[in-house]
C-alpha cells in the first residue's frame, strides 16, 4: 500500500515556503503523493454546507501543483480534487498536460463533482447540470490527451481542427480519479475513472467499497481502464494496526490529513513545524520510507 500527504496547499500551508517545506520534507520521509485541495471561492457568511470560515486559504490547485513539482524531484503530484464542472475543461486539459510534463509525468488528476450549491450559483455554473457537466468534461480531457486529431461534440463542448500540445508525458494520460459518494458517482467512477478517492473511517471504507461492488454489477466499465484503484483518506493520524485493517479492505493508498478543518489556520513557522512532525511521526508508525 502506498502513502501520501493530503492539503499541501491549505490554511496553514497556504505561501510559498510552507508549501516547499512540507512538500519536500514528504518526499525525503519517503512518501509516495502530495495532494491539493480546491475550493474555488468560500462563502460569506460560512455556509454550514461547507463548515470553512469565509477567509480561510486554499491556494488554487494548479499552480499549486506545478509549485510542488517544481520543488520535489521524485514524489507524485496529485489533486485531491479539482472541480471539474466548474472549469472549461479545454483550458483545464491544457494546464494539467503542463503540470505533468514539467513534473516529467507526476500528476494524479483527481477530480470531483462539487457540493456546495452556493459556489455553482457564483461560477454560473447551472447545479443540476454539475454531474453531466463532470462526465463529458472527463472525456474532453482524455480526448485532448490522447487522440492525434482530437474531436469532440459534446453538449457543453464541440471542437475540431485543433492541437492542445504537449501531450502529457504519462501514456495514455495521467491517471484520472473521482471522489464522490453518491450512487451517480460510484457510477461514474466504475465507468471512466482509474481510481476512486473518499474521505472514510475503515468501517465507512467497507460499505463504500461493497456499494462500488453493486454500482460495477449495473455499469459497464471499459476493458482499458483495469482495475479501479481505492484511495482512501483518513479522518486524522493512524496506527499500523488501522493501515492494515484498511489495506486488507483492498485500499491500495492511504492520503494522510493531520486535520481536515485546519484550512482557517494562518501560515506559521509554528503550524509548518506541526504538520512536518505529524508527517515524520506518521512515517514512523506506518514505516514509510
Amino acid at each position: 500500500m502506498e502513502y501520501g500527504f493530503f492539503g499541501f496547499n491549505t490554511g496553514p500551508l497556504s505561501n510559498a515556503r510552507a508549501i516547499e517545506r512540507v512538500v519536500v520534507s514528504a518526499e525525503q520521509l519517503g512518501y509516495e503523493s502530495v495532494w491539493s485541495a480546491e475550493h474555488l471561492v468560500m462563502m460569506d457568511p460560512e455556509d454550514p454546507v461547507l463548515p470553512v470560515p469565509p477567509k480561510a486559504n486554499l491556494v488554487g490547485s494548479v499552480a499549486s501543483l506545478a509549485f510542488a513539482a517544481a520543488k520535489t524531484e521524485r514524489i507524485m503530484i496529485g489533486s485531491g480534487i479539482i472541480l471539474i464542472a466548474l472549469r472549461d475543461p479545454i483550458m483545464l486539459a491544457k494546464e494539467l498536460a503542463a503540470v505533468d510534463v514539467l513534473s516529467g509525468g507526476r500528476l494524479l488528476a483527481g477530480f470531483g463533482v462539487g457540493f456546495v450549491p452556493r459556489e455553482f450559483e457564483t461560477l454560473g455554473v447551472p447545479w443540476e447540470e454539475r454531474g453531466a457537466r463532470t462526465s463529458e468534461h472527463i472525456e474532453v480531457l482524455r480526448t485532448l490527451w490522447t487522440e492525434e486529431q482530437p474531436a469532440f461534440d459534446g453538449r457543453f463542448t464541440k471542437f475540431s481542427g485543433v492541437q492542445s500540445r504537449p501531450l502529457p508525458v504519462q501514456k495514455p494520460h495521467p491517471p484520472i480519479i473521482l471522489g464522490g459518494d453518491s450512487p451517480p458517482a460510484l457510477r461514474r467512477a466504475v465507468a471512466q475513472a482509474d481510481g476512486w478517492y473518499s474521505f472514510h473511517g475503515v468501517e465507512e471504507t467497507a460499505a463504500m467499497l461493497e456499494a462500488l461492488e453493486e454500482a460495477a454489477k449495473t455499469t459497464e466499465r471499459p476493458a482499458s481502464l483495469g482495475r479501479l484503484e481505492i484511495i482512501i483518506s483518513p479522518h486524522g493520524p493512524i496506527d499500523a494496526d488501522t493501515a492494515k485493517r484498511y489495506e486488507d479492505l483492498g485500499v491500495d493508498r492511504l492520503v494522510v490529513v493531520r486535520d481536515p478543518f485546519e484550512t482557517s489556520i494562518p501560515p506559521s513557522r509554528e503550524a509548518e513545524d506541526t504538520i512536518v512532525r505529524f508527517l515524520e511521526d506518521q512515517a514512523r508508525e506506518l514505516g514509510i520510507g
